[in-house]
């Protein structure tokens, strides 16, 4: 399989082809960074870790780049960072057991380009022919541009794609922006609970980050928990662990309808929600 960059790479851990390892794919992710599917997409990932009929694929779409660093890798060169990261997410794919993933290797300014097409290209290229069930991306809301720049280009690339090969659904889940803030009605809730070890021990691997001055370890699990707890307040805790995500679906189901007022709209739902609820308490 030829990819657009000269250091995209794709790792299959059980060695199978790996045309034939990404037609088994059930659940997908695409991520803008190494660590992203660990963090967002642990549903997919748990879902189907050691299981004969699913398998998880993940797509990782820049090469890690100028990521933050401090401790043991604050003299590391952005090449010898980028080097490091694939490596770690290729032994996140290991341990979590993953049917295969893809590393593309594009420098984070082109995923905010609305002029790059190859990355829409390549996207639609590896949708198409894992057909996923279930696929996970990063929200609408997210705070992070390169995310921002991932989700609507893994949206622009299924809208190029036959129904038949597009994914059930698509999530766009929690990373640089929680999304407790959304009605109740309209959050889709994940418990991640099932396996805890596995979870942490996926983070873990990627002290580039955690060692270079980022506790995403500490912050991840700890969200997990917040949104389990409080996600209601008039009941006992149902999970220990949870992850938010908006259900991003009707985009690929309906071509017309325009990715920032879908967005806005949620914005708005609970603005009004928000008010609704001062009026009822206010004279």
């Amino acid at each position: 399989m030829k990819f657009v960059n000269p250091n995209a790479e794709a790792f299959v851990p059980d060695k199978l082809d790996l045309k034939e390892a990404i037609k088994r794919t059930t659940h997908m992710s695409i991520g803008a960074h190494q660590d992203d599917l660990e963090i967002m997409a642990t549903d997919g990932i748990l879902k189907c870790y050691q299981e004969a009929d699913k398998w998880f694929m993940g797509v990782v779409v820049t090469n890690g780049a100028g990521s933050a660093r401090e401790g043991a890798f604050k003299d590391y060169t952005d090449e010898e960072m980028q080097a490091i990261r694939k490596i770690e997410q290729r032994t996140a794919a290991s341990v979590g057991k993953f049917g295969a993933v893809i590393q593309l290797d594009y420098p984070s300014k082109e995923t905010k380009n609305p002029k790059n097409y190859n990355i829409i290209v390549e996207l639609a290229s590896l949708i198409e022919l894992a057909k996923p069930e279930i696929l996970y991306t990063h929200n609408l809301a997210d705070k992070h541009d390169t995310h921002l720049g991932v989700v609507t280009k893994t949206i622009q690339a299924i809208r190029t794609l036959k129904n038949k090969y597009r994914p059930k659904k698509l999530y766009g889940c929690e990373v640089w922006r929680n999304l407790d803030w959304l009605n109740d009605d309209e959050k889709v809730i994940f418990d991640v609970s099932g396996n805890p070890e596995l979870s942490l021990e996926l983070i873990n691997i990627f002290q580039s980050q955690i060692a270079g001055g980022k506790r995403y370890d500490l912050a991840t699990i700890g969200r997990r928990f917040s949104n389990a707890t409080y996600s209601s307040s008039h009941t006992v805790d149902e999970s220990d662990a949870i992850i938010y995500a908006m259900d991003l679906t009707p985009l690929i189901s309906d071509d017309n309808l325009d990715i920032k007022t879908f967005i806005n709209d949620h914005i708005n739902r609970f603005k009004d929600e928000v008010t609704n609820k001062l009026d009822s308490v206010l004279e």
